[in-house]
């Protein structure tokens, strides 16, 4: 197995801006001009589950892609942040493409933190679904032992965003999305956001293709707090509701070249949990977070579930003086920086 197929490499930005940047204050430490070396153990789940008939009846089909445990390296200095990813074989389930195929997934994204908002912009792209409840269709199927249904052709391609505002202005949302200010003390906040993609499926099955756009857009009320216990140690957990409408236009490429397009109302619901140890130094800790859509397509009801999970340890230092002298003239040029 090559190079390319046992490394993956992820370079992303992770944005925080605030003007000159956030100093410390009464509630919250930055470390902003602090360097943060990561380490990262982290999962990503998605499925899509069709029921086709009424709730206690119905037919389901659970599409799930062939997931990875990922290991990172990340290295953060004011807005930059880079990440090198990698999905190591002898984890179990990284190893089972024979039964499940073999799954891609890309996930980038930009964030950005001018004053009270918080604006994100992302990309994801994956590709390879296997059914995850084959035995259900497939009599005399053994779990461990037969392939599962495959559609190896199946990808999902979503550019999106989310606009967010916080309405307390002692909580410190960087301190839970990127670890680059700690909270003093408990506090929580009402943040509502909206958020909006393009999300393009498209398929081939016996040299016949298909291609379904969706443009999603919602408004959420969320809540957030973050319980400070003692100085070291935060507990944070999260929870959102939204409504919204999804726009969908499907194309049968090389069938009878037919187009659709449908009208939906969706429902959406995400939440998270973060622990986590912090120090001017060592800093460790861990999430969950968990996003879920539904909507009803005539006699179905589609659901989009993405469970999220990451467990990460990472250590501050100043900067050598090189690295800070080259950072402020560049910034000086782009002061965006």
């Amino acid at each position: 197995m090559g190079l390319k197929n046992a490394v993956s490499v992820l370079l992303f930005l992770l944005c925080g801006i605030q003007g000159k940047g956030q100093m410390d204050t009464a509630t919250i430490r930055s470390y902003r001009d602090q360097i943060m070396v990561r380490i990262n153990l982290d999962t990503n789940i998605e499925s899509f589950i069709v029921s086709e008939g009424d709730h206690k009846n119905a037919d389901k089909t659970i599409l799930s892609i062939n997931n990875k445990t990922k290991t990172s390296l990340s290295v953060d200095y004011r807005i930059i942040s880079a990440t090198l990813s990698f999905s190591p074989r002898f984890i179990a389930g990284n190893n089972d493409n024979e039964l499940k195929g073999n799954s891609s997934y890309t996930d980038l994204s930009l964030r950005f933190f001018p004053k009270r908002f918080i604006q994100t912009l992302y990309y994801k792209n994956v590709k390879g679904f296997y059914v995850e409840n084959t035995k259900d269709f497939l009599p005399g199927w053994q779990e461990g032992k037969d392939p599962y249904i495959r559609f190896p052709d199946l990808r999902v391609q979503r550019f999106g965003g989310a606009t967010s505002f916080v309405l307390n202005r002692g909580f410190s949302a960087k301190s839970l999305y990127t670890q680059g200010e700690w909270q003093k003390n408990s506090s929580g906040s009402w943040v509502p956001f909206v958020d909006y993609d393009l999300t393009i499926f498209s398929n081939t099955i016996d040299g016949e293709k298909s291609k379904e756009t969706q443009y999603n857009i919602g408004a959420n009320m969320g809540y957030f707090y973050n319980w400070v216990i003692g100085k070291k140690v935060n507990i944070a957990p999260y929870l959102a509701l939204g409504l919204g409408g999804k726009f969908s236009s499907y194309h049968d490429i090389l069938g009878d070249g037919s187009k659709e397009n449908e009208q939906y109302l969706t429902l959406r619901m995400e939440g998270g949990l973060h622990v986590g140890y912090n120090t001017d130094r060592f800093l460790f800790g861990g999430r969950i977070n968990f996003n879920t859509y539904t909507y009803q397509k005539n006699n179905q009801a589609v659901e989009n579930n993405n469970l999220y999970g990451l467990l990460y340890i990472g250590y501050r230092f100043a900067p050598p003086k090189a690295v800070k002298k080259n950072y402020d003239k560049i910034q000086k040029t782009l002061p965006l920086l």
